[in-house]
């Protein structure tokens, strides 16, 4: 009796172990991201590819106005005011005019300041003061005469006039006209010589009494 129920006890313990061993234990699921790189063994080891950067991307981000570089200002010029535009163009110069007294006896030399803007027009304005003193006592030779026109080049002055019959003097008046156009035009250095023309012709003599030289020269 004692071995039936020793043999039924081993039989049920060999039962019971083998059952244990013949189960497994679940093997843990895998990642997929892990499956995956096992099965593609290239991909885990490749390294990351570097992004690619324009050059010109570059340059524009360093030139853009939110990048490091600044764009150079641009220095705007002080803009001139008409006032100063004014005085470097309006010159003056005081110069000598001569003219003759009332009794027409000899020259009188007044000092007069002229004013231009351009250097040939320095010449105009020192004829306009021969044309009028500003003075009883210094009566002006070229008053009625008209300036048609005045020329200056390379030391030449031409100038060309016309003459009413009222403008006309004597002999002696004559002289002192030419005497008081030299006399003021030749104080400027660069005056060589002057060619002094009546309606733009060349005449032997202005007023009829003195010969007129062509050109006249400085002495």
């Amino acid at each position: 009796m004692n071995r039936k129920i020793l043999s039924a006890a081993l039989l049920a313990f060999f039962v019971v172990a083998g059952v244990g061993c013949g189960q497994k234990p679940a093997a843990a699921p895998v990642p997929q991201e892990t499956a995956q790189d096992q099965n593609n063994p290239s991909d885990v080891n490749a390294a990351p590819e570097p992004e690619n950067t324009d050059s010109s991307d570059v340059a524009q981000e360093e030139n853009s106005p939110n990048g490091d570089a600044t764009e150079p200002k641009q220095t705007e010029k002080p803009e001139q005011k008409p006032d100063q535009k004014q005085d470097n163009a309006n010159r003056k110069q005081t110069i000598e005019v001569f003219y003759t007294d009332p009794q027409e006896m000899e020259l009188k030399k007044s000092d007069k300041e002229i004013r231009f803007d351009k250097e040939e027009e320095k010449y105009k304005e020192a004829f306009k003061a021969l044309q009028e003193s500003g003075n009883s006592e210094l009566i002006p030779l070229w008053g009625k005469i008209e300036l048609k026109s005045l020329e200056f080049k390379d030391g030449a002055m031409t100038l060309n006039i016309h003459m009413p019959d009222e403008a006309r003097l004597g002999a002696g008046g004559e002289q002192f006209a030419l005497d008081a156009l030299s006399k003021t035009m030749f104080q400027f250095k660069e005056v060589q010589t002057i060619e002094l023309l009546v309606d733009g012709e060349q005449v032997e003599s202005l007023m009829g009494h003195v010969d007129l030289d062509h050109p006249m020269k400085r002495n």
